[in-house]
């Protein structure tokens, strides 16, 4: 029996779900405001591909948009990503976030800089937990997309990632958020999708293609293309194998 409750699937930028909309099958599109939306199948599974825009409130915003329409049990969150140096990381390869932290919420005080639980603010308080910087995602998803990743033939790593309002556009501020948060890369949406998403009790998974280096912003040694590409195939493959 085919699942009748869609699998949501948010981007910052159309190119990021393009290889997706394209394997869709019965596609629609629905030019409805604020977020517009294509809905399909993928595998018999019905999926919905949303574009939210860049940065953490357009994120924040579309996902409670998509969650309110469609009451998903399940959000990915998929884009590319800034490898900070030292990860192990290079070009076209893929992080699974097994957290996300907020790399700017904080203060920045005399000794350096302090994160929300240093100022007793937490983002959200659920069931007795209250989360500040680090936000957690799916263990089960997450276990599940790295067992697709052997399919896949390309390196993949599971770990920690920061989402910024400002990417690092030199080597050191990159080295200081991998150090502060012991990360693999940076992005500008994956926290907020995954706060919103644990407010709401909701799944989330998010799969990010490295498309740069956090160094001396160099665009020649970036590839998005590659990146993205890499994250779609892994991810058309994890929802073909996902359960009903």
């Amino acid at each position: 029996m085919t699942c009748q409750v869609p699998v949501i699937i948010i981007s910052a930028m159309k190119l990021e779900i393009a290889q997706l909309e394209k394997a869709l099958e019965h596609p629609e599109v629905y030019n409805v405001q604020p977020f517009p939306y294509t809905s399909g199948t993928l595998s018999g599974k019905p999926v919905i591909l949303c574009t939210g825009g860049v940065g953490k409130a357009n994120a924040a915003a579309a996902t409670a948009a998509m969650l309110e329409r469609f009451k998903p049990e399940v959000v990915i969150n998929t884009g590319c990503a800034g490898a900070y140096l030292n990860s192990g990381l290079a070009v076209g390869d893929i992080v699974i976030a097994e957290t996300e932290i907020f790399g700017d919420e904080g203060a920045h005080v005399a000794e350096g800089w302090i994160e929300l639980s240093a100022m007793e603010l937490p983002l959200l308080k659920k069931q007795g937990v209250r989360y500040f910087n680090q936000i957690p995602l799916s263990q089960t998803l997450t276990r599940q997309a790295l067992r697709n990743t052997m399919q896949c033939g390309h390196k993949t790593v599971c770990g920690k990632s920061v989402t910024v309002s400002s990417c690092s556009g030199t080597l050191q501020q990159g080295d200081d958020l991998a150090q502060r948060f012991q990360a693999l890369c940076e992005n500008m949406e994956g926290a907020a999708v995954a706060l919103t998403c644990l407010r709401y009790g909701v799944e989330c998974l998010e799969v990010r293609g490295i498309s740069n280096m956090v160094e001396g912003r160099n665009l020649e040694g970036w590839d998005i293309e590659l990146a993205v590409a890499r994250a779609q195939e892994l991810l058309i493959r994890f929802i073909a194998e996902m359960p009903a």
